[in-house]
């Protein structure tokens, strides 16, 4: 009987995964280094002729099939319960690695094995939220990128007209926040006044891992406009103080959440500063991403705020199609916008006790100061749909850069400016938020920040 086109695809790709979970248990199994290498390419070249379902069902073997072996597990508990010593505990920690992470170590002995291995998480990490099983495999990827990607591999290149131009093609791909168009736009981000930087991890050279564009001008930036357009006056970088960080994007999505240390910022401002002595102030103009959506959700409390029927009215007004929600904010809503954003930086944490906005996190925990919240600054349809055209300026004082930093991972204490801390505290908010509990060390919270 002949088989549909539908069938006969089906077929195949299990036969594809099933290939590949054969190579995998030879990988194991496999003393020699050379045996071992030909195998993991092996392996490596099944996985890239996988359709999404057929990694999907590969991603569930590794869940199911290469976890911890249980019986061995219990009886390695019992006898270093039994005779607590070096040995004991050495047996322990054998049963409880799953044979996947000796799997992915394996694997990343083949050529191109590490930016596999990263592409493999950033797949998992965007299917997990309808395949919860395969939390276990995304731990084991996340347990092994945290060691091969710590600060001490990273590298920081300053990006200019003269870089390879398929690293200046990922720059354009790659940006998140403000978009690049073309070569044009492209030319005028890395002219004089500008500058640009990447993080690179040597068994990605041609694979950067974070973006940081950078504009030089005279005083604290305000609006976004003006460093993003093209045809804007060139400041003559000699005569500038300060440096706005205007865009900071992550590049793969399979390292989002492993720490590449703190200070990034810090370390491209000591660059700056080394090579341009007059610029003294560091800070960035960022995206609130989080703040349509915050104010969306608390739209019953507004109406209790004066002026919040008004700010209510809009909102409905623009939700939906990108179009509506571009609409501009209506000048007399500035105070109380800018006040609930205040609020919303400062006050409105998630479950774990950190700020709700992940720009927030990134920057607080880098050490920065929330030193300005600045009205229409991003006049883009994106700007006004996300956040409504706010934007902030984070300071960065070198010298103060560490205190904050502990201060926020270890007190959970936000480093404000007075301005907007009286911000907030002007609000009268109708049920404020808890206290949150005392913050702890944690992952590495970037996400397109600006």
């Amino acid at each position: 009987m002949l088989l549909s086109p539908r069938l006969r695809a089906v077929n195949a790709r299990r036969d594809r995964v099933a290939r590949l979970t054969d190579l995998c248990h030879a990988l194991l199994a496999e003393r020699g280094e050379p045996s071992s290498a030909a195998l993991a390419m092996e392996a490596l070249a099944v996985y890239s002729t996988l359709d999404e379902p057929g990694r999907g069902e590969f991603f569930e073997t590794l869940a199911r099939d290469f976890g911890p072996d249980q019986e061995s597990l219990l009886r390695a508990i019992d006898a270093y319960r039994a005779t607590p010593t070096h040995r004991t505990l050495s047996a322990l920690e054998q049963a409880i690695e799953p044979p996947r992470q000796e799997l992915f170590r394996r694997l990343n002995m083949a050529p191109g094995g590490t930016a596999a291995l990263v592409e493999m998480r950033g797949r998992i990490l965007a299917m997990m939220g309808e395949r919860t099983q395969l939390q276990p495999v995304e731990y084991d990827l996340a347990h092994l990128l945290r060691s091969w990607f710590n600060r001490g591999f990273i590298t920081l290149q300053r990006i200019d007209w003269h870089t390879p131009a398929h690293i200046l093609e990922k720059l354009i791909q790659y940006e998140a926040v403000h978009e690049i168009n073309g070569w044009d736009d492209l030319r005028r981000r890395l002219a004089a006044d500008r500058r640009c930087f990447g993080f690179f991890h040597p068994a990605l050279p041609d694979e950067p891992l974070i973006f940081v564009e950078v504009a030089l001008v005279r005083g604290l930036a305000s609006a976004v406009q003006p460093l993003l357009d093209p045809a804007s006056e060139m400041v003559d970088a000699e005569r500038a103080d300060t440096a706005i960080f205007y865009s900071i994007s992550d590049c793969q999505p399979g390292l989002r959440g492993i720490s590449f240390g703190n200070f990034l910022i810090k370390q491209v401002a000591a660059e700056l500063q080394a090579e341009l002595g007059k610029v003294k102030t560091f800070a960035t103009l960022s995206p609130v991403p989080g703040l349509r959506a915050w104010l969306d959700k608390s739209l019953a409390d507004l109406t209790l705020l004066p002026g919040g029927m008004k700010l209510a009215a809009w909102l409905e007004k623009t939700r939906g199609s990108a179009s509506r929600r571009a609409a501009p904010v209506p000048e007399d809503l500035r105070e109380l916008l800018t006040s609930l954003c205040a609020h919303y930086l400062t006050r409105v944490q998630r479950n774990d006790g950190r700020p709700d906005d992940a720009v927030a996190r990134f920057h607080l925990r880098n050490g920065a100061r929330l030193e300005r919240i600045n009205w229409s600054a991003d006049t883009s349809a994106r700007g006004l749909a996300s956040y409504a055209g706010l934007m902030v300026n984070y300071l960065y004082e070198l010298d103060e850069v560490e205190r904050n930093h502990e201060a926020y991972v270890n007190e959970g204490r936000i480093s404000a400016s007075r301005r907007v801390e009286g911000l907030a505290r002007a609000l009268r908010w109708p049920e404020r938020e808890p206290s949150p509990p005392p913050l702890a060390g944690g992952p590495r919270e970037i996400a397109n920040t600006g």
